[in-house]
């Protein structure tokens, strides 16, 4: 079984900064914890599993406000699997959203860079672009 830790323990077994962990207790995305009676604060099982949610839902790219919606059902212990599908197809709806403004992108750049000869002169078809 887990066991209470402090806080660089839980920055070193969650693969974080401790300054990570500050900034999600100063934005409330985790909760107050208790403290020894020297002033550490130490985090419960329960506080690890949330801080890994946390993490987890930041590398796929959920925001923090999808993720406060995200701990908000799941700490209810009254949600849905169909409700946490919909953030999450909404999550998908917003990758694709932007996967498709970057391929523009790259679109738009490979164009500009094919018609630069990337010659010595200052005169580049790139900057002209730009300008236009």
């Amino acid at each position: 079984m887990q066991q209470s830790v402090k806080r660089g323990k839980l920055a070193k077994i969650a693969g974080c900064n401790i300054e990570t962990i500050r900034y999600y207790e100063n934005i409330e995305l985790l909760r107050a914890v208790d403290r020894t009676s020297s002033g550490h604060r130490v985090y419960s099982p329960d506080d690890q599993a949330r801080l890994r949610f946390i993490l987890r839902a930041r590398e796929l790219g959920f925001s923090i406000a999808e993720l406060r919606g995200l701990l908000s059902l799941v700490y209810s212990n009254e949600y849905t699997c169909g409700e946490v599908l919909a953030v999450t197809n909404d999550h998908i709806t917003s990758i694709q959203r932007k996967i498709s403004d970057l391929k523009r992108l790259e679109h738009t750049l490979s164009d500009m860079a094919q018609k630069c000869d990337g010659g010595e002169v200052p005169d580049c078809a790139i900057v002209d672009a730009m300008f236009h």
